[in-house]
């Protein structure tokens, strides 16, 4: 029997506006739009949930959000901001997640199914991605975990801002029973409307149609909805690029100073990484030791070889060396990491597919 799989779908908070927020403090705590301007023909790419408590929402005319909030600040897009923070973000997915399939700048679909760290517990681990995210971006993300991308896509709007929502496999069918089709990931306004002249209105009423009769009125999309309707989605996560490395790395509560306890952490971290690679059936041939000092300076250092780091005692022995070329027990020490490169199998290539993630209107 296969692994119930574990999927977790990532949303950033009303990003791109809260990238603003964070980087200009005169913004934060007001309605801000981020789009065009009020007596543009433009419209809004992102506002905050301050402006969003006016009934202001994404792809809404920028001259109609003034009329409904005039005190809003409009302030133009800087996608090479929000794309510098989606790098991070995307860096921080790989940590824990075996494919990452982004969306757009701001959300991705992760497969734990076969993430070991936290028991395996893919709540626990989204938990920690919004920790992680948190911590390195000063940025709120909502997470939905599910054993579908469609039940937990929706599971990440359920609880926003700053939300963690489950469906559980015995409860997803019950769930999806219960669900207004407009809040069905998948369905736009117009297959709603011809829904509801159908007389479904729910998951419930979906769930009455025949696949056969599904078909007839929604083409091959059909099938589609017809599985959803009872919980059931087989679509995969696919990864948009190329594995090249898989790393784990560890923030400290306190700033370190010994060296022999900052090699443990490094110990600690390697063995975590190396399980990974056994699980990914990865094989590599470079080690890089990332250290981040209490002033926030960071530097990696690496070490390749011409064989392959098969077992872990090969991991460990090159720790003390990589540690040594860095300046931990002069500087104070606030992360360490653990990074694996240079794979050599074929299993490395994740399902490349070509997406284009370029700017998108947000949710």
């Amino acid at each position: 029997m296969a692994q119930q799989r574990k999927i977790i779908h990532v949303d950033m908070d009303a990003f791109f506006a809260s990238v603003e927020q964070r980087d200009n403090p005169e913004f934060q705590g007001k309605p801000l739009i981020v789009g065009g301007q009020p007596n543009s023909r433009g419209v809004v790419a992102a506002c905050s949930y301050e402006a969003r408590t006016f009934g202001i929402h994404s792809a809404m005319p920028c001259s109609r959000a003034y009329r409904l909030c005039p005190q809003a600040l409009f302030v133009p897009p800087r996608f090479e901001a929000y794309r510098e923070v989606s790098d991070k973000i995307r860096e921080i997915f790989w940590r824990y997640a075996s494919e990452v399939e982004p969306l757009s700048l701001d959300e991705a679909y992760l497969d734990v199914t076969y993430t070991a760290d936290f028991d395996g517990s893919a709540t626990r681990i989204a938990q920690a991605i919004k920790r992680d995210i948190l911590a390195e971006t000063n940025l709120i993300a909502s997470a939905g975990v599910s054993y579908n991308k469609f039940l937990a896509k929706i599971a990440s709007d359920m609880d926003k801002p700053d939300g963690l929502y489950v469906i559980k496999p015995e409860q997803g069918a019950d769930f999806v029973a219960e669900l207004a089709i407009v809040k069905f990931h998948g369905i736009g306004p117009a297959t709603e409307t011809k829904m509801n002249k159908l007389g479904i209105k729910t998951g419930l009423d979906l769930r009455q149609w025949t696949e056969h009769d599904l078909t007839t009125h929604f083409g091959k999309s059909g099938q589609y909805y017809y599985n959803i309707s009872r919980g059931i989605d087989e679509r995969p996560v696919r990864s948009t690029r190329v594995r090249k490395s898989l790393g784990k790395e560890t923030t400290f509560s306190e700033d370190m100073m010994d060296v022999a306890e900052l090699l443990h952490q490094l110990e600690l971290l390697a063995e975590i990484v190396f399980e990974r690679l056994q699980t990914l059936e990865l094989e590599a041939r470079t080690l890089t030791v990332k250290v981040k000092y209490a002033n926030f300076q960071q530097v990696t250092r690496a070490q390749s070889s011409a064989e392959v780091l098969s077992t872990l005692d090969d991991f460990k022995v090159l720790l003390p060396e990589l540690l040594s070329r860095t300046e931990a027990g002069t500087q104070a020490v606030r992360l360490v990491g653990v990074t694996a490169g240079g794979f050599v199998r074929d299993s490395d290539v994740e399902g490349v597919e070509e997406v284009q993630l370029g700017f998108s209107l947000e949710s």
